[in-house]
């Protein structure tokens, strides 16, 4: 069978390569077209993607490989791209977006934190803190709430978080009230 004179393989190839290249490319510049394209999650070019790579490598293999009619090699092609698909989507790309979401910390659950100077904070001007969580440790840089220095080594109380600078206050823990 041939497609505008072209020999139906030949088809098949040169999606797979085309697919192939754009699914390269997507890996390298994915976050750069999410942020552009902004879709909101209805179509994921990864699932389409990896459906005409899948579909078209099937299709290459089995017109070279069987003698079965090109209408049933496309049919089957299309049934094994879809069920792979699915399983890709189910199985890989689900689980690691949920995962991702659940390691990382967001800037407002930083806030009413505790943690340790490691660097001083001089008045007006920058240190770091140190804070320790469940999933490990934290470093980010610091700012006085109140436009004071505080020494390394202080516990200090995370009040707010702006463009990724913790501003924080002296934190004193109550000592126990009876004895």
């Amino acid at each position: 069978m041939t497609i505008f004179g072209t020999p139906i393989e030949t088809v098949y190839l040169i999606i797979l390569i085309i697919s192939g290249s754009l699914t390269i490319l997507y890996i390298l510049f994915g976050d750069f077209l999410d942020g552009v394209l902004d879709t909101g999650g209805f179509i994921n070019p990864t699932i389409i993607l990896a459906f005409f790579t899948f579909m078209s490598a099937i299709g290459y293999v089995l017109e070279y490989a069987s003698p079965l009619s090109n209408i049933v090699v496309l049919i089957i092609s299309i049934i094994c791209a879809a069920v792979l698909v699915t399983l890709l989507n189910v199985f890989v790309l689900i689980p690691l977006s949920n995962a991702e979401e659940s390691l990382g910390y967001t800037e407002e659950s930083l806030k009413g934190r505790i943690g340790r100077v490691i660097l001083s904070i001089p008045a007006d001007g920058y240190g770091e803190v140190f804070i320790e969580s469940k999933s490990g440790m934290i470093s980010k840089s610091a700012r006085s709430f109140d436009d004071e220095s505080i020494a390394e080594g202080t516990k200090v109380l995370i009040i707010e978080v702006k463009q990724g600078v913790v501003f924080v206050t002296p934190h004193e823990e109550i000592e126990e009230l009876y004895r």
